[in-house]
């Protein structure tokens, strides 16, 4: 062997260490919301140890996080879109009128997750086509079909008490693995786990979450790479009308009743959900799992703030120290895993 040759020194595997620094960002997230629930546990034992505390929480919150999920996947392609919350209204209106006229409510999901599709469609054209700001687009189809929807019902409810004892309600809002005093796990539940493991896969383990991390980090380059930078834009934001459309649909049956100001409360916890989950604001970097426990994060606050003897009055104040807690967390471990 040629002593002139230089040696290459070959680092050791270190997969524990590596899987760390691949999912620092989800791990972030899960120490916020550990942290968070220490404290409370701390401050009303006897409250948070009962398991009949979170039964409220966790027949909701699967709402949140369908809806947390796919603007993971806007905001990683360097976007956003304010307008998920009319969306998640018009659907619900959609599945509303269909059942009230009688038709059957698989007819009425599919037409809400129509509506929202079309909906996303709308918005990546004005982003991608017609070259507008999404932060303003979508602001103005949110006052647009939020206003659309009150022309339509001019203000009016629709009950959806007779499908309480459906099939279909079971399914999508319904409770499985308990008796008839109540204490089954929601199906909910189970929408909200199939949403994230559907996005986690498209994220992690398929070409759409690539492209969209790599339009989202360079839309030159990216273009240069063959990639259809506009269609990757609009399939996102399909991809959040659609979610937004199941979560309508789901909170309609949820309260038995679709109102024509459904959705309007999700707009500002949801966002927050994805950047205390530890996707930036910068786009080409994003985590499924962190979204998630930032809108377990967020579902979780009021309650607690509410078992542990404070009023509502406290909540948009935590809601201000988390976000900014967490967006200090996230910020300082930047370097280590950008």
């Amino acid at each position: 062997m040629d002593a002139s040759l230089p040696v290459t020194t070959l680092r050791p595997r270190r997969p524990l260490r590596d899987w760390l620094s691949r999912n620092r960002r989800a791990l972030s997230a899960l120490a916020i919301l550990v942290v968070l629930w220490a404290i409370f546990l701390i401050i009303a034992p006897g409250t948070f140890t009962n398991p009949q505390s979170y039964s409220a929480v966790f027949t909701t919150l699967p709402v949140s996080i369908i809806l947390v999920v796919p603007l993971v996947f806007i905001v990683a392609a360097g976007e956003t879109d304010l307008s998920f919350p009319s969306t998640f209204g018009l659907a619900s209106f959609a599945f509303a009128k269909v059942v009230e006229a009688g038709q059957s409510p698989v007819l009425g999901l599919a037409a809400g997750l129509v509506m929202g599709a079309l909906a996303g469609f709308v918005n990546g054209l004005l982003v991608t086509r017609a070259k507008l700001s999404s932060l303003v687009s979508t602001l103005g189809m949110n006052f647009l079909i939020r206003g659309l929807i009150n022309m339509l019902t001019q203000g009016i409810s629709t009950p959806l008490t007779f499908l309480n004892d459906t099939p279909f309600y079971q399914v999508f809002a319904g409770q499985v693995f308990g008796n008839d005093g109540g204490g089954g796990i929601p199906t909910s539940v189970f929408w909200g786990l199939l949403v994230v493991l559907i996005g986690f896969l498209l994220f992690n383990l398929h070409q759409f979450g690539a492209h969209a991390c790599i339009v989202g980090d360079n839309p030159e380059s990216a273009r240069e790479m063959g990639i259809d930078v506009a269609a990757v834009k609009t399939r996102a934001y399909m991809f959040v009308g659609i979610c937004a459309a199941l979560a309508g649909i789901i909170s309609s049956l949820l309260n038995s009743t679709f109102w024509p100001t459904a959705g309007d409360g999700y707009l500002l916890p949801t966002l927050a959900a994805v950047f205390i989950g530890g996707t930036p604001t910068w786009g080409g970097v994003g985590t499924i799992v962190g979204a998630a426990l930032g809108a377990i994060t967020v579902g979780f606050l009021e309650t607690g703030l509410i078992g542990a003897g404070l009023t509502a009055f406290y909540t948009q104040f935590a809601y201000g120290m988390v976000i900014i807690l967490s967006l200090l967390g996230h910020r300082f471990n930047q370097s280590r895993y950008r």
